[in-house]
């Protein structure tokens, strides 16, 4: 799969999704109450976007995405 077909909703969606698991996981984070609700908004925003239904293989193309929101994490924190 060419890592250009996630459409860019989805990659930014993963991507806030991985900002806000980091924040909530970092020690003595505050208003977790907050960070949990949103993890929780973000990942039904995920788990239900339209885009999964074009996939033949969507454990192979979550799996994608996820590896590419994390480069791109990296390469905007660089």
């Amino acid at each position: 799969m060419d890592v250009t077909d996630f459409p860019d909703d989805l990659v930014q969606t993963q991507a806030a999704w991985n900002a806000t698991y980091q924040a909530l996981a970092a020690p003595r984070s505050c208003d977790t109450t907050a960070l949990r609700r949103r993890l929780l908004l973000l990942s039904v925003r995920l788990w239900w976007h339209p885009y999964w239904e074009t996939v033949p293989s969507v454990p192979t193309a979550r799996s994608e995405l996820r590896h590419l929101a994390r480069t791109h994490g990296a390469v905007r924190a660089a």
